[in-house]
């Protein structure tokens, strides 16, 4: 997979896709990334990529001709990639468009800055995302929040695949408890099911757990979760 990251701050990106998964992924080919800095595609001597909005009004606005040269640059002999501008305008972000992402083969995820894009910039934009409903001073972290999401779902990018398909959200919930040894610390004990060794109990546990964090904390996604008869059991019974 190639992923292009077009920016005006590519000093950003190195340490971070050098490091953890990202940086495995790379050294096992499965990955490669390419930095475009989008100043490189203003043809003034000093570089401009901003100017004042028409119209009025604060902020400046990233012009349209330098990204748009850079996206195009990235189709060499062949198509263009995906090309994905992040976005507060965009479709939020989760794990199923993560998932469908690293299915691609060939990506460009273009950061924002300033008060926002020139309009026209959307000629070359195939997808909008947004990471979420907060304000960020442009697109970069959302851009590595995006590759890391991406990148450990690709085949050979984690040894353990089986833990990424429990991971929070690949069921529609959230996961459950995690615990791990001392089996006590400061007056808490590992929950005596687990030391069972009764893996069918164990599973259920941890299925209702998952159920109670998930209706708790955040009910939205039980709405869609499919939940199932046993489901239903499970949060009905007494204890935890």
């Amino acid at each position: 997979m190639r992923i292009s990251v077009l920016t005006l701050f590519p000093e950003m990106f190195p340490a971070a896709l050098g490091a953890s998964i990202i940086g495995l992924a790379q050294q096992r080919g499965l990955v490669r990334f390419q930095l475009v800095n989008i100043r490189d595609f203003a043809r003034d001597k000093h570089q401009v990529t901003d100017d004042a909005p028409y119209g009025g009004g604060p902020g400046m606005i990233m012009k349209p001709e330098p990204i748009c040269r850079a996206v195009r640059s990235l189709a060499g002999h062949g198509a263009r990639p995906l090309a994905i501008l992040l976005s507060p305008r965009g479709a939020r972000y989760d794990q199923a468009m993560a998932r469908e992402l690293s299915r691609e083969g060939d990506i460009a995820l273009i950061c924002g800055h300033y008060k926002g894009v020139d309009e026209r910039v959307r000629a070359v934009v195939d997808r909008e995302i947004s990471i979420g409903d907060f304000v960020l001073s442009g697109g970069e972290p959302a851009a590595l929040a995006v590759v890391d999401s991406i990148v450990r779902l690709l085949p050979g990018a984690i040894s353990d695949p089986e833990s990424a398909d429990r991971d929070s959200f690949e069921s529609g919930l959230l996961d459950h408890p995690h615990y791990t040894r001392p089996e006590e610390f400061e007056g808490m004990r590992v929950p005596e099911i687990l030391r069972s060794g009764n893996h069918a109990a164990i599973a259920r546990w941890r299925r209702r757990q998952s159920l109670l964090i998930t209706m708790r904390r955040r009910p939205d996604l039980m709405e869609k979760a499919g939940l199932s008869g046993a489901d239903l059991d499970l949060l009905d019974a007494d204890g935890e």
